[in-house]
């Protein structure tokens, strides 16, 4: 049996244990164990019921967790003094000069909650599985990073 007390989801037979994300990696696809409870934020969890939950942002609408408008288009320009727009050539993420193009068009992706090209959609990245530094636009995973 499991009880929620206190932020954690404790079970009755197995005393001082709590549900755990294994490691304490905030990582897509990480176990979840019963471990010792030391009120780490890996073993803290909120309870959503389904009906107490805000409905998604539609088209237009703002995600105020992003905060990013769903859906619609937009441009990201340095507040550098060229005010170049962001670009791409090709995978990686670059500033050029406004041109009209569709690859300097970007918008808010709600169901995986990405930002994405209009050229593919694809998603914003940063490469090598996040172990990089250069940001580049990848075909959306759920990846952390």
């Amino acid at each position: 049996m499991f009880r929620y007390q206190d932020s954690h989801i404790l079970n009755d037979k197995m005393r001082n244990k709590a549900m755990d994300v294994q490691g304490n990696y905030d990582a897509e696809n990480r176990n979840i164990l019963m471990w010792n409870r030391h009120n780490g934020v890996n073993q803290q969890w909120d309870i959503i019921y389904v009906k107490d939950m805000p409905e998604e942002p539609k088209k237009g609408e703002w995600n105020k967790d992003f905060n990013f408008k769903v859906d619609t288009d937009f441009h990201v320009v340095t507040k550098m003094a060229s005010g170049r727009y962001l670009d791409f050539l090709g995978r990686n993420l670059v500033i050029k000069t406004p041109n009209g193009r569709r690859s300097q068009l970007w918008y808010f992706h709600q169901p995986s909650k990405t930002v994405r090209t209009r050229v593919n959609n694809q998603s914003w990245d940063i490469a090598s599985s996040g172990r990089s530094s250069n940001m580049q636009y990848w075909s959306t995973n759920s990846g952390w990073w």
